[in-house]
């Protein structure tokens, strides 16, 4: 559905703006850059509702959106090499809008913001590093029980489904579905919560190649992000598509779907001690920790330069599974 802006105000109040949705302590973070919170999103509070008030303008009309994005192919352009070209210019140009994107239905709009709103005070009750691994019934039983968060409504939890079951190949990510279940957990047992970090990683190699790296390369670098629960990955990916307007192509080229995201079974995240929410850009790839990982031998890419999978290129994302 080619629909890049809608009327958000009956959504959104300008006061919740500054915390686009919600009063947990992430929004309080103001302008301060949230990838501690909000990891693969180096942006910030009054980014985020900037974005926000983009979409609280008139629609445009769809005769000129298409003017605006479409460059069809004529009939001599239409061979694999032209497509692969698009592709991969589309990939370089990940955070732009393109022709071919595909939206989230506009009735949904309501929806969208609903529960990133509802799910984001979650995190504001449990904090941020159980809420990496906090599970699909947990979060429903928190939202039962307390009321500054309030129960899911039936037609959020719809939502929430459909997301989650979703073709992703429909909107252009091409990744493995690695977990099937919405309901899946992170058993304690199997995780260890990193000192310093907020965050956890999976017992057994997840723990050994950190522990590795951090050994060889030193205190400058360190965890980022580590697992993501099915919940975790969801509030990511529905706070990418509201900044990303309501785009969910945009939103999956840096963001992986609730249940494709490896960080679910085993990968995570490092950054430079220091460099903030560039960790999470290509800038990363120019540091000397990241040159070390590679001199080291350490470093296999998940999403590399010009990979087919649909992501931007992640040079901070570690593969382990």
């Amino acid at each position: 559905m080619l629909v890049r802006r809608r009327n958000f105000l009956g959504l959104l109040s300008l006061g919740s703006a500054s915390a686009v949705l919600g009063g947990s302590a992430f929004w309080q973070l103001r302008d301060q850059p949230v990838s501690a919170v909000i990891e693969d999103m180096p942006t910030s509070a009054s980014e985020m509702a900037a974005a926000v008030r983009r979409m609280s303008g008139p629609a445009p009309s769809r005769q000129r959106y298409l003017e605006a994005f479409a460059t069809p192919l004529n009939s001599q352009e239409s061979n694999d090499g032209t497509e692969l070209a698009r592709y991969l210019e589309k990939m370089d140009n990940f955070e732009h809008f393109h022709d071919e994107d595909v939206f989230l239905a506009e009735p949904k709009f309501t929806l969208l913001v609903d529960c990133f709103k509802r799910i984001d005070r979650v995190q504001s009750l449990v904090g941020h590093g159980n809420f990496n691994v906090l599970g699909f019934d947990e979060m429903l039983n928190y939202a039962a029980q307390y009321q500054q968060v309030g129960a899911f409504t039936q037609a959020e939890l719809d939502f929430l489904e459909e997301i989650f079951f979703d073709d992703a190949e429909r909107y252009g990510f091409y990744g493995e579905k690695v977990i099937d279940s919405l309901t899946a957990v992170v058993s304690s047992r199997d995780r260890l919560k990193v000192s310093h970090t907020g965050h956890y990683l999976f017992k057994g190699p997840s723990v050994d190649v950190y522990e590795k790296i951090k050994k060889d390369v030193g205190d400058s670098i360190v965890l980022t992000s580590g697992i993501r629960g099915i919940v975790k990955q969801t509030h990511l990916f529905l706070a990418k598509t509201i900044q990303s307007e309501g785009n969910l192509s945009l939103a999956s080229r840096s963001l992986a779907p609730p249940g494709h995201s490896f960080h679910g079974i085993g990968d995570f995240d490092v950054g430079k001690v220091g460099f903030g929410a560039r960790n999470f850009t290509a800038d990363f790839s120019s540091t000397e920790e990241f040159k070390r990982l590679v001199d080291l031998g350490y470093l296999d890419i998940r999403y590399p330069l010009k990979n087919l999978l649909g992501v931007r290129y992640e040079p901070w994302h570690i593969k382990v599974v």
